[in-house]
């Protein structure tokens, strides 16, 4: 059976972040992840996980400012150093939560950057982090995100895309994040790409399209899907990250029978 994580960057909005790990676990979920975790102790937030019985599936590496519209700085040739800083705060975030996963956000693309060089920049990023990650027992995943409405101009947008920057940087220890709503706006084919690349998939992420809410609120065949993927033997979690309806709790219709 798919088991689904609490997205808390984007569920239970209705209550301030702290108070979201407990409306998750009792709406039934036994793990979370959420963007980011530097805004708070990393104690407090282990603290919280362990009296509410959950895990911490996932967060993101830091990727700079993001109130103000950055989107990751892996791609950055003129961030390499600040990169290189934060993959030390994440090990640290991710140790202390018990964190088997992070994801590397790409970044939009620089302007005035030949595409090479902002080839090498992520490639080269992905090879220094990737080792410092294994060793600390950490995945570190890259994410395809859509270019089309959610995140304009962001760099890596496909799954082929994911793979090949990978094969390049040539560790064991780098995955593919796949977003299931991103992809259907951007390549489709769901089911046909999840089992040709299971092996490198060890997280997923849902939403419906379009509007990105919960599942039966769009195009995607979310109950076919799940089926598929239980069949064909993915293991990892499924992270809800949508926009719910209405409040968190009356959309979560569509995970009773998996919660």
């Amino acid at each position: 059976m798919p088991k689904f994580c609490a997205n808390l960057t984007l569920l239970y909005n209705e209550f301030d972040f702290l108070e979201r790990f407990g409306a998750a676990s009792r709406a039934g979920f036994k793990g979370v992840e959420y963007l980011f975790p530097y805004d708070y102790d990393k104690h407090q937030l282990a603290e919280l996980l362990n009296s509410h019985n959950l895990e911490q599936v996932l967060h993101n590496l830091p990727a700079g400012d993001w109130a103000n519209g950055e989107r990751g700085i892996a791609c950055h040739p003129d961030r390499v150093n600040e990169f290189q800083a934060s993959v030390e705060k994440a090990i640290a975030y991710a140790s202390a939560l018990g964190c088997k996963q992070v994801n590397c956000l790409a970044g939009l693309t620089p302007a005035n950057v030949a595409a090479d060089k902002v080839r090498e920049t992520f490639v080269s990023n992905l090879k220094f982090a990737a080792p410092l990650f294994k060793a600390a027992g950490i995945k570190l995943l890259i994410e395809p995100i859509n270019s089309v409405r959610d995140m304009p101009g962001f760099y890596l947008n496909h799954t082929q895309q994911a793979l090949d920057i990978i094969a390049d940087v040539g560790s064991d220890n780098l995955f593919v994040q796949y977003d299931i709503y991103h992809m259907q706006i951007m390549e489709g084919d769901l089911a046909s790409t999840i089992v040709k690349n299971l092996a490198m998939i060890p997280h997923m992420q849902l939403a419906d399209n379009p509007g990105r809410h919960e599942p039966g609120t769009g195009e995607i065949n979310y109950a076919f899907l799940f089926d598929f993927i239980d069949k064909i033997g993915y293991t990892g979690w499924i992270g809800c990250e949508y926009k719910p309806l209405t409040t968190t709790d009356a959309g979560l219709r569509w995970a009773q029978q998996y919660l």
